[in-house]
């Protein structure tokens, strides 16, 4: 029987969530606080999770704790969301977690993009390839961040693993995606604006359908409210959100995305919800920017 993947094709077209991890006083994951930050997101209507994202720190974590994130997604989604695992490394480690997602009921899996310093074209396609394969039952998305990859290579990609059926790209060019996605096959994949609200509105004028955000984390209706504009085709509406954000994701953007989970746990620690505590590389805000992002939580929170 053949698989459609219909029900993860309309996953991707969503709000696509990357949760934080948040870790406890004595460095390790808080688990509990983990499961209900992410009910909290289940709770405001959020039905696409992605653990181990980058906002969920992936490259911090051990092995062991990203099987843990992942487990604990899985049992709190159940039937309330698609969940969308993020996988990586060498093609041995990523294979393993993507294995492991399967096993515990996952129906997907984003291949983050290869920290390798040398990646050929026809190297990616063989990366990304060896993963799909590994497990034809699951949807794989590429999470692409190189802007030399040709759109071709994605449908060279997809020719060769059907269960290839979507894209989180995220090349801060709009044009740029616009070619991509119609060399690779604008209908062919489901296309995910991978650099969040900021750019939700001018991906989605080229044939983006979904957009990932950690923003979410913090105020699931802003992220929710987006989405439905988007999809209505209403970008005085979708805009309106762009300018209620804007300034929390300038903060998150700065100095080349430093802070992006930093603001984002910043904020979810001024609400009260996990403590503000990142792993290096990240670091801790100054008490102005603590200041300045409690006042845009407080404000989302009314």
């Amino acid at each position: 029987m053949t698989t459609t993947f219909e029900i993860q094709r309309a996953a991707l077209a969503d709000v696509v969530a990357i949760p934080v991890t948040p870790f406890a006083e004595d460095g390790t994951v808080d688990q509990d606080t983990h499961r209900a930050l992410l009910r909290r997101l289940l709770d405001a209507g959020v039905t696409t999770l992605t653990p181990n994202g980058n906002t969920g720190e992936f490259y911090a974590l051990s092995p062991e704790e990203r099987r843990l994130v992942t487990e604990a997604t899985v049992a709190e989604a159940g039937d309330r969301a698609v969940v969308l695992v993020g996988v990586g490394h060498d093609v041995p480690t990523a294979v393993a977690s993507a294995r492991h997602a399967r096993d515990l009921g996952a129906q997907m899996v984003m291949v983050h993009q290869p920290v390798h310093p040398y990646v050929s074209q026809s190297g990616w396609v063989d990366y990304h390839r060896d993963i799909a394969a590994a497990v034809p039952e699951l949807g794989v998305v590429p999470y692409i961040r190189n802007p030399q990859l040709p759109g071709a290579r994605l449908a060279e990609l997809a020719d060769a693993c059907p269960n290839v059926i979507g894209v989180k790209y995220a090349v801060p060019d709009a044009a740029r995606f616009a070619a991509f996605a119609r060399d690779a096959g604008l209908e062919r994949f489901v296309w995910v604006a991978g650099l969040a609200e900021p750019y939700a509105p001018s991906y989605f004028s080229a044939g983006a359908t979904g957009f990932t955000s950690g923003l979410v984390n913090v105020a699931p209706a802003v992220s929710l409210n987006m989405i439905e504009a988007l999809r209505s085709g209403d970008y005085p509406a979708a805009m309106k959100v762009w300018s209620q954000i804007r300034r929390f994701e300038e903060l998150r953007a700065a100095d080349g995305s430093a802070d992006n989970v930093t603001v984002v746990k910043e904020a979810l620690a001024s609400l009260g919800l996990c403590r503000r505590e990142v792993r290096p590389p990240s670091r801790h805000l100054g008490e102005a920017e603590r200041a300045e992002v409690a006042s845009i939580a407080a404000g989302w929170s009314l």
